[in-house]
C-alpha cells in the first residue's frame, strides 16, 4: 500500500496519466478504485498532504504511518513543499520505517518461532533500508553534514543487526569509502559491500547481492514448523520470481540472451549458497 500511494503521488507530480499509474500498482496493496483516483487530486502542499490523510488515508492500514510522519514533520516546524520530487522518497522511506518497526513489535508479541524467524527477516530488511538510504543519499542534500544526523538518521529503522551502533555510525558517513569501513565491521554485510566495491565486475550489483541474501533466508523460513513466517516468505519469493521473469523478458526483447542467466534462482540446486554443499556431496 505504501508503494502504491507513493507511486500515485510521484507519478502525478510528473504529469503521468492516472489510469497508467493505477495499472502499475501492486495488486496486494490496492484500495478501492475511488480511493486510488482521489489520492492524486490533492494539492502538492503541506496543507494538501494533511487533507489527503484526514480525508482519504485516515481509515486505511497506511493511515497510522502517515499520521506519525505528519506529527514528526509538524514537530520540526517544516513549511516546505513536502511533495517535491526529492521529498517523495523521504516520505516513502519514513513510512516504510514506521511499518518495519510496527511489524517488528507485532511479531515480537506473537512470540515463539514466528518471532524468531520473522524477527530475523525484518532485521535484515531494516538493515538493507539503512544501507540503501545511506548509499543513495550521496550527492543529495541528505548527505550534507547538517542533514546526516538529523533528517537522514531519522529514516533508519530502530531495528536490525546494525541498530543502534551501526546506524549511529552510518549517520556520520559522508562517502562510499566511509560506508565501506563501517560495513566491514559487520561480517554479514561486508561481503555484500564487496560486490558493490568491485563495480559489478562479475555482472552483479549490490541489489543482486541483497536479493540473493533475501532468497536464501526466505527459503530457510520453510525449514521451521508452526510459524507464520512461511506465508511472508512465500509472497516474497513469488515477488522474486516475477522479477526473474521480467529480467528474462527484457533480455529477450533487447536481444541480450547471454545475460538471461543473471537472475536470482528460487529453490534451485544451482543457487550460489548451495554450491558448497554440492561440491562436498551433501
Amino acid at each position: 500500500m505504501i508503494e502504491n500511494v507513493m507511486l500515485l503521488l510521484k507519478g502525478t507530480l510528473s504529469g503521468r496519466d492516472i489510469n497508467e499509474l493505477i495499472a502499475q500498482c501492486h495488486p496486494l496493496g490496492m484500495f478501492k478504485e475511488s480511493t486510488m483516483r482521489s489520492i492524486p487530486t490533492f494539492e502538492s502542499t503541506p496543507r494538501g498532504y494533511q487533507d489527503l490523510y484526514q480525508t482519504v488515508l485516515v481509515d486505511t492500514p497506511v493511515g497510522p504511518y502517515f499520521s506519525l510522519f505528519l506529527a514528526e514533520t509538524a514537530g520540526r516546524g517544516e513549511s516546505s513543499n513536502v511533495l517535491e520530487e526529492v521529498e517523495i522518497e523521504i516520505i516513502k522511506s519514513s513510512l516504510i520505517k514506521y511499518w518495519i518497526e510496527d511489524f517488528g513489535k507485532y511479531v515480537e508479541c506473537l512470540g515463539g518461532e514466528t518471532a524468531q524467524i520473522m524477527g530475523d527477516l525484518l532485521k535484515v530488511r531494516a538493515d538493507t533500508n539503512a544501507i540503501n538510504i545511506t548509499l543513495n543519499s550521496f550527492g543529495t542534500p541528505l548527505n550534507e553534514p547538517a542533514m546526516r544526523a538529523s533528517d537522514r538518521k531519522r529514516l533508519y529503522p530502530a531495528l536490525g543487526h546494525l541498530y543502534p551502533a551501526g546506524t549511529s555510525m552510518l549517520a556520520d558517513v559522508g562517502d562510499e569509502d566511509e560506508l565501506g569501513r563501517v560495513l566491514d565491521l559487520f561480517p554479514q554485510y561486508s561481503s555484500i559491500w564487496n560486490v558493490h566495491s568491485a563495480g559489478g565486475s562479475d555482472g552483479k550489483s549490490i541489489d543482486d547481492a541483497f536479493y540473493e541474501r533475501d532468497v536464501q533466508m526466505l527459503e530457510l523460513a520453510f525449514e521451521g514448523q508452526m510459524h507464520f513466517g512461511a506465508f511472508y516468505a512465500y509472497v516474497k519469493l513469488k515477488e522474486q520470481e516475477i522479477r526473474n521473469l521480467v529480467w528474462i523478458s527484457e533480455c529477450i526483447l533487447q536481444q541480450q540472451k547471454e545475460e538471461i542467466h543473471k537472475f536470482v534462482p528460487v529453490f534451485s540446486f544451482n543457487a550460489p549458497w548451495r554450491a558448497g554443499s554440492k561440491k562436498h556431496g551433501r
